[in-house]
């Protein structure tokens, strides 16, 4: 049960992120943000660092640079699939391979569940599905492009919670040290890269709100980071997956409470589902 609750916590928080993080994003470009939440993160993870107990070795630097690496391939490809659209189609796309991919990997590692506990992770699928949809949209067929970008999308942050999974248990926040550092490198070489490209073309000026945003954004992404790590330690991955992927449920109450924006009847509905596979989860 700890560890459902941590996960849910954890879920709610990146909802949070993601929020923060669009907003962020409507003053800058989507790589500028990332980088900005990458260092306000690894500061918070530093200070966690200090305080709590780490234990450093090859195992820590390898799978925590490689949790790194594809969250930063997971962030680019994340905003890249939804530009192209439609976000109705591809988000549950994108969820579902997240949630996929490890519950796959623990059971190939002899995870074995209760009753209740299949009982919740279907639930839990079916929920991710319904909370992603966004209907009242005209029907449209989404690209080839965009179906792989949202598969990649998925088996990137599949794979983060794999990676992080696979750190020793005793590293305390060792891991996500790496994984902030090496996911600002990423996005450092990045933002680079854009400049070289666009060199000569005047940048407009980041706004202060969108730095505070930013922030936010980092923030909450560590405090989310080390709940789901926490998780980890205490539960099985094939469970905290299916409740990281619910994760668009906060930036979906966050987005009707700041911004007025209305929760369709089907999101609802979702909401609620994933409140029950959260209790079968937790009993299982």
């Amino acid at each position: 049960m700890l560890s459902v609750v941590l996960a849910l916590a954890g879920s709610v928080i990146y909802g949070a992120s993601d929020f923060f993080g669009g907003l962020a994003a409507r003053g800058t470009s989507a790589v500028r943000v990332t980088l900005i939440n990458s260092i306000s993160g690894l500061a918070i993870v530093m200070v966690a660092a200090l305080v709590l107990p780490s234990r450093w070795g090859p195992s820590v630097l390898l799978w925590g640079g490689l949790a790194g690496a594809c969250g930063a391939v997971a962030l680019v490809l994340l905003y890249a699939c939804l530009a192209i659209g439609p976000m109705s189609i591809l988000s549950p796309i994108l969820a579902l391979v997240a949630a996929v991919i490890p519950i796959a990997v623990g059971f190939a590692r002899g995870e074995r569940l209760s009753g209740l506990g299949y009982l919740g992770l279907g639930v839990g699928l079916v929920a991710i599905i319904l909370i992603c949809l966004v209907p009242g949209e005209r029907a449209v067929r989404p690209s080839p492009r965009g179906i792989v970008m949202a598969v990649g999308a998925g088996v990137a942050i599949g794979g983060y919670l794999v990676f992080i999974d696979l750190t020793p248990t005793d590293s305390g926040p060792a891991p996500l040290l790496v994984t902030f550092v090496v996911t600002g490198l990423v996005m450092s070489v990045a933002l680079l890269g854009q400049r070289l490209a666009r060199r000569g073309v005047a940048r407009p000026s980041i706004t202060r709100a969108t730095v505070i945003f930013s922030v936010l954004c980092g923030v909450t992404d560590a405090a989310a980071a080390f709940l789901f790590l926490l998780a980890l330690r205490t539960g099985e991955l094939s469970i905290v997956s299916v409740l990281n992927a619910l994760a668009p449920a906060g930036t979906i109450v966050l987005a009707a409470l700041v911004l007025r924006e209305r929760i369709a009847p089907v999101q609802w509905f979702g909401l609620a589902v994933a409140l029950v596979a959260a209790a079968l989860l937790a009993l299982a």
